[in-house]
């Protein structure tokens, strides 16, 4: 459990964003011994807003898949020399994070330590919630970041795992897990949609 909340350490962290632009590499450095989790967090609360800054979903997505890997498999973390000295604007990034902070602020009003403890226990049920965050790294990487909410539902299950796992909180992580299946469900109602669109003009042009 934190000593204090993360929603502080964020803004905190916020507030000592270069002026130019930051990089996964600075951001690794900055979140130091409060560990991937709270990166993790940092990294989703760019896309709880309905539509997310155009390209980086796929570079903070690559980064939380590598993250929950290396948490799988209990490695040190590695990030692609090209993904962690990816620069990205301070100027577009923190009004964004400040917005979505917000959501943050909720989330730990509700959040609770040591609740549905099994579900948070170490051994089977940890692999499986490090593979909960793989899968919701991957939803986030899907390219429908131009589509609302397409980013905002695989972010918000991997904020409720990573805040679920941080504050030992079977609940949140129970909402991860939610969040995957809303992700799930909502990206093939696209792919249903855009398959039925496409069919419908090939047999007008037909």
């Amino acid at each position: 459990m934190q000593s204090e909340p993360i929603s502080r350490k964020l803004h905190a962290l916020i507030r000592s964003l270069p002026p130019t632009g930051v990089t996964l590499s600075e951001l690794i450095h900055k979140v130091g011994g409060d560990g991937l989790l709270m990166l993790t967090a940092l990294l989703t609360l760019v896309f709880i807003i309905p539509v997310s800054i155009p390209g980086v979903s796929t570079v903070f997505g690559a980064a939380i898949l590598l993250i929950a890997v290396s948490r799988l498999f209990g490695r040190e973390l590695w990030i692609p020399a090209r993904l962690k000295h990816k620069t990205i604007g301070t100027k577009k990034l923190r009004p964004v994070l400040r917005k979505a902070l917000s959501w943050l602020h909720k989330i730990e009003r509700v959040s609770r330590p040591n609740r549905i403890q099994w579900l948070v226990a170490d051994g089977p049920m940890e692999r499986l919630n490090n593979a909960a965050l793989i899968l919701g790294a991957i939803l986030l990487m899907v390219p429908f970041g131009f589509i609302p909410f397409s980013n905002t539902f695989p972010a918000l299950a991997l904020l409720f795992m990573a805040i679920g796992l941080l504050q030992r909180d079977g609940v949140c992580v129970l909402l991860g897990y939610v969040g995957n299946v809303a992700t799930m469900i909502y990206f093939g109602v696209l792919i249903a949609g855009g398959g039925l669109a496409v069919q419908e003009v090939f047999s007008r042009l037909a």
